[in-house]
């Protein structure tokens, strides 16, 4: 009676490499089809910092337009015979500036919030934020006080707005301050528009005192 000999290494590769195929065959489906979601992620994520960027402008344009709506009616009014500051710029500057301004200060903003967020990063932000939107309002403010009720209060009005501008130009330091550490861009960005409330204000007090 001859041994037996049983050849089962062979077997048991054949059945190992089998089912590695296998395996491999049901993967690469599954890779091919994961970069699907992964794109859409990335395109659903440009999709929403571009409608933040243009809500952003969005509400500069808006304060803007308000702000002009305020003063068409007074430019060539009061004020074109007010007493104003030696160096006061033409009437003509003060339109390309602002729109200048106002588009850095919405871009600095949405620099802030596209920024990478993390547990420490969320509250500064947040408050970075907040400091925008007050300077946006009292900015919204000051415009109308000026120029609209000074027909209405005489001197008066120019104090309070003075006032306004005075808390607007902290407002804005404030909002440089806590842009800066999350964005140095974006703190960049809001000093121009710090500058110019800043000479802005020496404007409204010449005319506070002087009218």
């Amino acid at each position: 009676m001859q041994p037996q000999v049983y050849r089962s290494g062979p077997c048991r590769q054949s059945g190992q490499d089998g089912y590695a195929g296998l395996m491999q065959a049901q993967q690469q489906p599954l890779e091919g089809r994961s970069g699907a979601p992964g794109r859409r992620s990335r395109g659903a994520g440009r999709g929403s910092q571009i409608i933040a960027l243009l809500v952003f402008l969005g509400a500069s344009a808006l304060v803007a337009a308000l702000g002009g709506l305020a003063t068409a009616n007074h430019v060539n009014g009061w004020y074109a015979t007010a007493d104003k500051a030696p160096w006061s710029p033409p009437n003509w500057v003060f339109g390309p500036v602002w729109t200048v301004l106002y588009t850095a200060m919405a871009v600095a903003a949405w620099l802030v919030w596209r920024s990478p967020a993390d547990g420490s990063r969320t509250p500064k932000k947040r408050a970075a934020l907040t400091a925008y939107g007050v300077q946006l309002v009292l900015n919204l403010l000051w415009t109308p006080v000026f120029f609209a009720l000074y027909p209405v209060l005489g001197t008066p009005a120019l104090w309070i707005a003075f006032v306004i501008i005075v808390a607007l130009a902290v407002a804005v330091a404030v909002t440089v301050v806590l842009f800066g550490p999350i964005s140095r861009t974006a703190g960049l960005l809001m000093l121009p528009y710090l500058s110019w409330i800043v000479f802005a204000s020496s404007l409204n007090l010449w005319a506070a005192l002087h009218n």
